[in-house]
Order: C-alpha cells, then structure tokens, then sequence
C-alpha cells in the first residue's frame, strides 16, 4: 500500500497567502460591487521593461532559426548570464565570486525551498520570527521542524525579531546547523548593516553552520552601510549560500527567473555544496529557458539598468506613500526605506488577522496580516508598494477614513 509523506499532515493550516485569496475571494463574492485594492502580496504590477522585452523577442526569433535554435541548456544556466551576474552583482560590490558558483533557476522561492535536499534531515534549523513562511514550511514537510504546538515547531530554533532589537536576529543559545537570513527583510523591510552581518558570518564559522541568505531585495537598498550580498562579509565564501531573484527586481513575477550562489570554498563533511547542488538540479531541473535567460540578460544592459531602476524607483515611491500615510494616520510604521514592504502595528493592539479582514471590509484594501509570518508578527500587517500610483494612494486614503472613524467610535 502506498504510504504518503506524513509531515503533510503535521502544516497548521493552508499557506499563508493561499488564506489571503480564499478570504479575498469569499468577500468578492458576497460583495461583487466593492472594488478591492490589493496591497498584500508581493507581486509586481509594472510591465518587463523595453530591454528585456526585446531581447526575448530576440531569442524567440533565435529558437525560429536551425543556426540559432537552443534545446536543453547547461544545469547551471547559460554562461553569457552568469557572466553578467558576476560582473553587475558581484564585483563591484568586492564579493569574490566566479560565474561557476552561480546556478540560474525559475526563482529564489524554489531553491530555499528545494536547498534542503543536500542537507541531512537531522540538521538543527533556525528562522527568523517573523519570517517568510517557505523557509519554514520547506523544512517541515522534510522532516526537521519537529511538531506543531499550536504556535510553533519544536525542533526549530526561532530568532525573534521584534520592536525591542530593531528587527535584526540575535544570535542563539540553541546552535542551529542552517540559519536562513533574509535582508532587506520581507516582512518587516528592516535591513543588517555589514557589522551586524559579520556577527552571524563568524557565528556561521565557529560553529560549522550554513548560512542560506535571502537577497531577493538588494536592488531597492538605499542606504551605504547596508551590504548587497552577503558575500561582501569576510568569511561569508566559507559559510554561506544566496538566493537572488530577478522577479521583484525586473518583473520576472510572472517570467520565473532567479539565482543561487555557491562558492567552491564552501564544504561541509568533507563534501563540496556546489557540486552537491549542482548534482541535485542536474537530477531535478532542467534548466530555465533559453528565452527567459536571455531576457535576464538583458537587465544588465545599459538600457535595462537605467529602466529596471525607474521601476524600482516607481515602487520605492508608492512604499514612501503608504508609509507616510500611515503614519499621519497614527499608526507605527517601519520598513519603507530599503525594501518595497512597509511593517505596520496594529492599533491598540488588534490582532494581525482581525485588522486584517476590518481593512478587507470596511476599506477593502487587502493587506498581510503579520501572524502569518510567525508568532512574533502578531499585532503587525505588512503591506507592499508593488501596486499602481493611483491605487495605492486611493488605498492609503481608505484606511485613513477607517481608522478616523475608529478613533470616533
């Protein structure tokens, strides 16, 4: 008889943006006369700009031609966008990498979900709380996060990251073998400067552990103390994995594209995780296509540069209006500075969740209740500044008049 994964069985509830849509949905339907503004999840709402669009259609025509036709790619990505990862992302911010330690992927989301298949089930687990649930619900359904007691899994290490130390990990009693790091951080938008970086990168070093950081938002830094990959660390090569992502970045929502970086310094049990990772997407990726690398590419062109930063541009305005607006409405609010996610208290201590379904139905602007991202998010919403100008200021001017009228009840 067949048997099926049981740590399935052990996920509290559905994926937390998979709650959103269903609530979503239900208020739709019952009220299909509301227009909704969505300001919860982080998907992007401007087109792939003029660079990347022609560059695949270039490569359309290339797959048309037998001279240029490309079938199965390298595992680890084509050389010419690896090559271009090294010299805009890499080298001038001093990060030692080579374009062989470079893996070309559909996205950051899937490899921190799929990185543990070259780690033992028994390693030690530790997530920042909040955190973004994949790094979470990845491990339980391995096996590592223990069971759930109805707040937290027992076998994971949690590192709160709350109001009292700035949103920023200290570090564990507990020694946890994998440390997921994500700055700038989704939810809460903070950021770690290279100094308390450099804390985790000796911590990582004393101890053997691995540090999977998360830079998916290293485009929207503003700030010159802030480091845009963690491989600008000394040490970070020696224990170290990063995750990055062209979807925030230049649009690729929708087109799937990302990268991991794994130095061949980096060995653990006398085995190198480059070529273990290189190993496991040999087996179980076929690559990302030739069109969609191409258009990646092209991001680093003059021309994509200049339009793909007019687009973060457009977002990091949106994040200064909401952040700004809410804060004339009263709230207490941070992130909004170096990420497109602005982290929001709820008033007078309602919960994440209830705040959430009141905006839903009285200023129906979806949000993201904090809870979602973990017990230490309870009493938070984050919202995102991928929206339209003009909606997000309609928003903004929504949940103003709700909680002006909350403060006349």
């Amino acid at each position: 008889m067949v048997k099926v994964n049981g740590n399935y069985g052990k996920l509290p509830g559905s994926y937390l943006f998979a709650e959103i849509a269903k609530r979503t949905a239900e208020y739709t339907k019952a009220n299909p006369d509301k227009k909704l503004i969505k300001l919860g999840i982080g998907d992007v709402t401007q087109p792939l700009c003029p660079a990347v669009i022609e560059a695949m259609h270039k490569a359309v025509d290339d797959m048309s031609d037998k001279k240029t036709f490309m079938g199965y790619g390298p595992y680890e990505g084509y050389a010419f966008l690896r090559e271009a990862i090294v010299k805009h992302d890499y080298a001038p911010f001093g990060a030692p990498i080579t374009a062989d330690e470079i893996f070309i992927s559909d996205g950051a989301k899937s490899d921190c979900g799929n990185i543990g298949d070259i780690f033992d089930i028994d390693n030690v687990v530790a997530v920042c709380d909040p955190v973004y649930p994949v790094y979470v619900d990845a491990n339980a359904m391995s096996g590592r996060a223990g069971e759930w007691d109805g707040r937290r899994w027992t076998n994971i290490v949690y590192l709160p990251c709350n109001e009292a130390n700035g949103f920023i990990p200290e570090l564990p009693v507990r020694t946890p073998d994998i440390i997921y790091l994500c700055f700038p951080n989704n939810p809460t938008g903070a950021v770690a400067t290279r100094g308390q970086l450099k804390l985790w990168v000796d911590y990582a070093l004393r101890h053997d552990s691995v540090i999977l950081y998360d830079a998916a938002y290293r485009e929207y830094i503003t700030e010159p103390d802030v480091p845009r990959s963690i491989y600008e660390i000394e040490g970070a090569t020696e224990c170290a994995i990063e995750f990055c992502s062209f979807s925030k970045t230049a649009g690729f929502t929708g087109t799937r594209c990302g990268y991991t970086t794994i130095p061949r310094e980096l060995k653990r049990c006398g085995e190198s995780l480059n070529e273990m990772w290189l190993r496991r997407q040999s087996t179980k990726f076929n690559g990302t296509a030739y069109v969609v690398q191409r258009g990646a590419e092209a991001v680093y062109s003059e021309q994509g540069i200049a339009q793909t930063r007019e687009t973060i541009n457009f977002y990091m305005n949106n994040a200064k209006v909401i952040r700004q607006g809410l804060k004339d409405a009263g709230l207490t609010v941070y992130g909004g500075v170096n990420a497109p996610y602005i982290w929001a208290k709820t008033p007078n201590g309602v919960p994440s969740w209830n705040f959430f379904d009141k905006l839903l139905h009285e200023a129906n602007v979806v949000t993201t209740p904090g809870s979602g991202f973990g017990a230490e998010g309870e009493g938070f919403i984050r919202l995102t500044g991928f929206g339209d100008a003009a909606t997000t200021e309609e928003a903004i001017e929504r949940i103003r008049k709700v909680l002006q009228m909350r403060s006349l009840d």
